[in-house]
C-alpha cells in the first residue's frame, strides 16, 4: 500500500520493521515526551499477535454500547466512513468505549472491517470489545481490544475526529500508532524522521551487552556499562 500520510516511505518501513518495545526505547532516548505517557497499558492486547507490526494514522471516535436509550445502531457510520475517506493512509481506527459497561458488547467486526479496508483502513484499536473473531483473522485485520463479546449490544457513535483515551494512551486525530504483540504506542511525529537511527543503536547497544553476557568470557560489569548503568 502506498503511503500518503506524513512520514516518508523509507521511514514508514522502517518503523514497521521494528517492533514495539524497540521503538519505545528510542522514544525514549531521543528525550521528547515523559517516559510515562505515549502507550498502552495491560488492558488492551492484540488480538491476532501473528500479524505483526501494525502501522498507521488514527481516525478517532467514541462508541457508547451499552447505554439506555432508543435502538440507535449504526447512527453515523456514513458519516464516519466519509471521515476514514479522507484520512491520510493507511488508517487506524481507534475507539474509545464510553459506554457505562466498558467492553460489555463489541464495537467491531466482520462487517466493519470489510467496510473499513475498503476506506484504507488496516486496523482497528479499542479498549472495548471486538467479535467475530475467526473472520476478522481470516482478513488478516489486526485488531487490539480488551476482549470479545458475541452481542454489539446498542452501538452509538457519540462523537468523532476528537481527542480520545485508549487505556492509559491519548490519541488524536492523525496521530501515529504502533502496535505488534507487546502493546501500542504513539509516536511523535515530529521525531518519526530521526527515530529509524535511534532504533539502530537501541539495537546495537542491548546486542552488545547481551553478547558480553553470554560470550566466553562473560562480565555482567561490562555489560551494565554498555547499557549506561
Amino acid at each position: 500500500m502506498s503511503v500518503s500520510g506524513p512520514l516518508d516511505e523509507n521511514t514508514f518501513a522502517a518503523l514497521q520493521a521494528a517492533d514495539s518495545p524497540t521503538v519505545s526505547n528510542a522514544i525514549e532516548e531521543l528525550g521528547v515526551r515523559d517516559h510515562r505517557v505515549g502507550f498502552t497499558g495491560s488492558q488492551v492486547r492484540c488480538m491476532f499477535p501473528e500479524l505483526g507490526v501494525t502501522l498507521g494514522y488514527a481516525v478517532t471516535a467514541q462508541i457508547d454500547t451499552t447505554g439506555p436509550g432508543p435502538i440507535e445502531v449504526g447512527r453515523g457510520m456514513r458519516e464516519f466512513a466519509e471521515l476514514l475517506a479522507a484520512a491520510p493512509k493507511p488508517a487506524i481506527v481507534v475507539v474509545q468505549d464510553v459506554g457505562p459497561h466498558k467492553a460489555r458488547a463489541a464495537m467491531f467486526g466482520d462487517y466493519a472491517a470489510t467496510l473499513y479496508g475498503a476506506i484504507g483502513a488496516v486496523a482497528f484499536v479499542t479498549d472495548g470489545a471486538i467479535r467475530d473473531v475467526d473472520q476478522l483473522r481470516e482478513m488478516r485485520f489486526s485488531c487490539f481490544a480488551a476482549g470479545t463479546s458475541a452481542s454489539h449490544g446498542n452501538p452509538r457513535r457519540i462523537t468523532m475526529d476528537i481527542p480520545i483515551e485508549i487505556d492509559g494512551m491519548v490519541v488524536e486525530p492523525g496521530d501515529l500508532i504502533h502496535g505488534d504483540v507487546n502493546g501500542l504506542l504513539n509516536v511523535p511525529l515530529a521525531a518519526a524522521a530521526d527515530l529509524p537511527a535511534q532504533v539502530e543503536h537501541v539495537r546495537a547497544t542491548e546486542r552488545a551487552a547481551m553478547d558480553v553476557l553470554t560470550g566466553p568470557n562473560a562480565s555482567v560489569d561490562e555489560a551494565l556499562s554498555k547499557m549506561g548503568h
